[in-house]
Order: structure tokens, then C-alpha cells, then sequence
């Protein structure tokens, strides 16, 4: 019998099986993600594992209260408010999953944090994406989807200028200095990398799909399949985002998942695709042959371009991250919608009407994926609930056509503001988390204010 009945689902049977069919593993990652999306945890030996399935793990509050540095943020009230007391963080169902490649070798599996007496800690970004799947369900759907992966790949140390610079070919150490987008031979001196990159997801059960040259030098995509469980989705990006770490490093050059690492060329997005299913797994958005884009479509879009403003800090949570948003970079700079168009914000790609779909594409890769795609639903649930029309749809130059749309900060400071005067915001994370997100970048934004960077040596040195 269970010391304490696991509140997230999962089962000594799990680990037991995993453990039997595993006999070369030594140690478990077990991995949090906080308000950041960072991963915090412990590495436990085999022999642990069982005792954490059984009776889950006790771990600290703060845990949840900090910042990109890993340092307390008082201000969450998770901290000294809090006495710092323990929760406990138990093991989610079907994350256990072996890593390719360590030496000796290593599996990892996600954790949730809970109250000690088994409710939900609600600063925990998992759980305000199960919020509003569980919204969903509730009404007889089921949110579908996949997020897309850029990044880019960079030289372990800095060029003669100081700045990064892309990552030498690691099958022959050729340098990389175009663009080549969509160069399939480009892609060609990275391929052992991506081999084990494409074996690391395989090992964890996550179906990497296209890989794609992207538009700067050293940037890359890689695209995901498409899940009928979107927590499945957000888990399979988290957990591919590390493997591309571990395995670039193994093969000796840096992953890069800032929104904006080089000022010349375009960032990266981590865009999402979603749908909605009803009980009987029929996509709620495809339109019948020749009669126009559905009203769940519509309205869907409608809620997302409103909420979108008060929403745009979940999308692009770091100074770095507003870098990505300028004209012609292939980051949208409004709340506009279209049709097989990528100058938008929304697009509804072309294809078969079975996987009709919205992209939703403002995410920067430095996102947490559990509160891009938790407010996401929020707003596709809002729209459809106050039958929002999305106005025209664009069909030119988004990034000049716009203009009349529905208003989106454009800095941090002010997407701080207003992330933290939105009751939107706060009803589609919970209040909890809400406080602690908000809280969070509060913090962030004043570490960077206080900071005297290069740049103002730069600038003023000389010249006041």
C-alpha cells in the first residue's frame, strides 16, 4: 500500500516496469520547471526512485520564486512568507523516460508540486496549464497541439568582436557564416549532432519531426509532431530543449534559445500550433468543403488578437526577448490574423481541412511553454465564450497593415505593466501563479535597470 496517494496519477507500477526494463540506469533527474521554464531539481540514485513514486519528494516552496539567476524573488510570497516550508513534488505519469548518451547512464522524469495534503501548489506553471485543459474538458473538448523548436548553434567561445558567432560544422569544423535557409546540404555538417539529438528523442518518446536550416547563420528548426494531448505538447518541448543542450555540448558547441542573440538576423520563435477536438475526435475548427472558416475558428481568433496586449509577457518574458519584435523579421509586431501568411500574428496555415488549426506565433523560444499554451487556451475559451469577432483578416504585409488593431506593448516594462494589471492574465494563470510570473519579471526587469552594461560605456563614456 501507498505511504500517500499520488495526486498527479502516477503509479509504483510505472517506476517498477521502467526500473525492470532499465537494469543499466544509476541515477534519475528528477526535474521541476519553474515560472521560467528552467528545470530544478536533484539527481537521485536508482534505489530512490520507488520511495519518490511511492511517497513523493519533499522540495522547498521557493523553488517556484525565482528568478532567471536562480535567486529568491521575495516578492512572490513564496519565500520568507512562506517560511520557506516544503511541499511535495511527486512524479507525472509517462515522463520517466531514459537519456541517451550519459555515461553512466540516466533517466529523467517530471515532477509537479502539490500541498502536503495533496491539492495542487498553484504556482506551478504545469498546473495552470491543466486548469485550463480541465476548462475544456468540462465543455466537452480537448485542446490539440505541437510547438515548433528554433535555435541557434554557436562556438563555444566569442569572435575578435566580443559577440557570438555560429558554431563550426562538427563533422569537419567548417565554418558557418551565411544565412542558407533551407539549405538542405548546409544542414549536412551538423547531421551527427542532430543524430543524436533525433536518438535523445526517441529514448524519451517524442517524435522530432523536419529539420530545417532557419534564417541566420547557425539557426536551426526542428518541428514536432502533433499531439492529441497538449500537456504531452509542452512536456515534449521543455524536455527537447534540453536534450539539444546536453547533446550539443557533447559535440562540443553551445545551444542558444534566446529570442535574439544576434542583432543582425532573426530570433526565435517557438511558435504553437493548436486545435480543439470534441468527444468524439473531431477537430472543431475544419470547415465543411465550401463553406467558409467556422464560427469556434473565428471567435477562437478573436479572443486571441484581444487578449493578446495584456497577454504579450507570457509570449516574450525577457528584456532579450523584445530584440525579436521589428519589421520584416518574421516576429509579428501586431495582433493580426491570416491565411498562409507568416508577416501575421495568427495564421491559419493552408493544408488539409482535417488539421485546420491556429499558429500562434509571438512566443519567443525563451518561453515557458506550460504558460504560453495555458494563456492560449484562455484566450481561444474567452473568444469563443463572448462570440469575439477577429476583424479582416490580413492578406499583405502584416507588418504594415495592422495598424488599426487591437494595441500590444512594445517594450518589456510596459508588457510588465500591463501583464500585471490584467485580470484576463490572472484568471487564465490562476491567481497564484499570476503573482508569482508577474513577480518574477518585476524583479528581472529591476536587476537589468540597476546593471551599467557595456553599451552605456559605449555610448557615454566619451561623449557627456
Amino acid at each position: 500500500m501507498l505511504e500517500n496517494p499520488c495526486p498527479s496519477g502516477a503509479t509504483l507500477a510505472e517506476a517498477e516496469t521502467f526500473l525492470a526494463d532499465h537494469p543499466e540506469i544509476e541515477a534519475i533527474d528528477i526535474v521541476l520547471h519553474d515560472s521560467n521554464g528552467i528545470g530544478r531539481g536533484k539527481i537521485i540514485r536508482r534505489h530512490e526512485l520507488l520511495p519518490l513514486y511511492k511517497s513523493g519528494r519533499h522540495m522547498p516552496v521557493s523553488i517556484l520564486g525565482l528568478d532567471i539567476c536562480g535567486e529568491d524573488v521575495h516578492e512572490t510570497g513564496l519565500i520568507w512568507d512562506e517560511g520557506d516550508g516544503d511541499r511535495r513534488a511527486w512524479p507525472i505519469p509517462g515522463t520517466l523516460k531514459p537519456l541517451h548518451g550519459t555515461k553512466p547512464a540516466r533517466a529523467e522524469v517530471f515532477l509537479s508540486l502539490y500541498e502536503l495534503d495533496g491539492r495542487p501548489m498553484t504556482s506551478d506553471p504545469r498546473h495552470a496549464l491543466r486548469r485550463q485543459v480541465n476548462a475544456f474538458a468540462e465543455r466537452g473538448l480537448k485542446p490539440a497541439g505541437a510547438f515548433e523548436l528554433e535555435f541557434f548553434l554557436l562556438a563555444n567561445d566569442r569572435g575578435p568582436d566580443g559577440k557570438v558567432r555560429p558554431a563550426r560544422d562538427v563533422l569537419d569544423g567548417r565554418p558557418s557564416r551565411k544565412t542558407e535557409v533551407y539549405s538542405v546540404d548546409h544542414l549536412h555538417g551538423m547531421l551527427p549532432l542532430f543524430s543524436d539529438i533525433y536518438a535523445g528523442a526517441a529514448a524519451a518518446g517524442i517524435r522530432a519531426e523536419t529539420l530545417i536550416s532557419e534564417y541566420a547563420p547557425g539557426q536551426y528548426e526542428l518541428t514536432l509532431h502533433y499531439r492529441e494531448d497538449v500537456m504531452q505538447a509542452a512536456d515534449d518541448i521543455v524536455r527537447l530543449k534540453r536534450i539539444v543542450r546536453q547533446q550539443a555540448r557533447a559535440h562540443g558547441v553551445t545551444a542558444c534559445f534566446m529570442a535574439k542573440p544576434v542583432e543582425d538576423y532573426a530570433g526565435s520563435g517557438m511558435h504553437f500550433h493548436v486545435s480543439l477536438q470534441d468527444e468524439a475526435g473531431r477537430n472543431v475548427f475544419a470547415e465543411q468543403p465550401g463553406a467558409g472558416w467556422t464560427e469556434t475558428l473565428l471567435h477562437a481568433l478573436g479572443g486571441l488578437r484581444a487578449t493578446m496586449g495584456e497577454s504579450m509577457l507570457v509570449f516574450a518574458p525577457h528584456l532579450n526577448s523584445w530584440r525579436r519584435f521589428a519589421s520584416q523579421s518574421y516576429a509579428p509586431v501586431s495582433t493580426s490574423w491570416g491565411v498562409n501568411n507568416r508577416s501575421v500574428a495568427l495564421r491559419v496555415p493552408e493544408g488539409d481541412v482535417k488539421a485546420r488549426r491556429i499558429e500562434h506565433r509571438p512566443s519567443g523560444v525563451d518561453a515557458n511553454p506550460y504558460l504560453v499554451a495555458a494563456t492560449v487556451l484562455a484566450g481561444i475559451q474567452h473568444g469563443i465564450d463572448n462570440r469575439i469577432d477577429p476583424g479582416p483578416e490580413t492578406t499583405g504585409n502584416a507588418y504594415a497593415e495592422d495598424a488599426g488593431g487591437p494595441a500590444i506593448p512594445r517594450d518589456w516594462r510596459a508588457a510588465i505593466e500591463a501583464a500585471t494589471a490584467s485580470e484576463f492574465l490572472r484568471q487564465a494563470l490562476g491567481e497564484d501563479m499570476h503573482r508569482t510570473f508577474t513577480a518574477v519579471k518585476a524583479a528581472e526587469y529591476a536587476r537589468v535597470a540597476r546593471t551599467v552594461t557595456e553599451v552605456d560605456f559605449d555610448l557615454y563614456l566619451h561623449t557627456v
